[in-house]
């Protein structure tokens, strides 16, 4: 790799600002200062920028408890998003691993390795994702029996031709449902609702195939363990 790119990987110095900073003479290659931006770097070199050490950051692999009012996008908007909540180098590198909605809460996985971003999201691999639905009105006797035999056998949403995947509905309370789904169409949760007449007060994901929020905390994150990443 150039050195100029390896600045710009392990710094917030853009390559532009990079050769700059090599002019200066600020970056040292093995205790020698270098000027070359075009210096092939190996990972037997050691690199530092002002005397500071630099690493080029490995793949990453995160969950968060995305709280309401937060986006999973990459663009500024008039929210925060979810990765400005995670105080990371480079975090901007980091994709949401599919998205809930701004006033959506819960279960976020974030990650830099589009592979593994993939086998999460990919409907053949059939990961289960756990939502607890509070509605404005309780879900009972054979609305609630009706309900249940619709989305396990799959509902047309409004402006769509083809049912959705079979889902798993249970009730938890009178006005809480547990929603399993296997897909990831857009608001889908809540379009499901609708299309049995109920409205979603609020939704919180719970879980993504075998990994669940547990008790972390609203707007915090933590990394996931190589079992954990493994697990898909």
């Amino acid at each position: 790799m150039r050195l100029d790119r390896f600045l710009a990987e392990t710094t917030e110095l853009t390559r532009s600002l990079a050769k700059k900073a090599l002019h200066r003479e600020e970056v040292s290659v093995d205790g020698e200062v270098v000027k070359n931006p075009a210096m092939q770097i190996g990972e037997d070199n050691r690199v530092t920028w002002n005397d500071q050490p630099l690493a080029l950051v490995g793949l990453r692999y995160l969950m968060l408890h995305k709280p309401a009012g937060v986006e999973c996008t990459a663009r500024r908007t008039l929210y925060p998003r979810a990765i400005d909540l995670v105080a990371l180098p480079k975090a901007e590198r980091l994709q949401t691993v599919g998205r809930l909605d701004v006033d959506t809460t819960g279960l976020v996985l974030l990650t830099d390795d589009g592979q593994w971003s993939h086998r999460v999201t990919s409907p053949k691999h059939r990961w289960g994702k756990v939502y607890r639905v509070t509605l404005d009105e309780p879900l009972e006797g054979e609305a609630l029996a009706r309900a249940v035999a619709a989305f396990a056998e799959g509902v047309t949403l409004d402006g769509e031709d083809k049912p959705t995947r079979p889902a798993e509905l249970a009730m938890r309370e009178p006005s809480v449902a547990e929603l399993t789904l296997f897909e990831g169409k857009y608001h889908q949760v809540k379009r499901m609702f609708a299309a049995i007449g109920c409205h979603v007060a609020a939704l919180h994901r719970e879980s993504i195939g075998p990994l669940a929020l547990g008790d972390l905390p609203a707007g915090e994150w933590r990394e996931l363990t190589a079992d954990e990443v493994a697990a898909f």
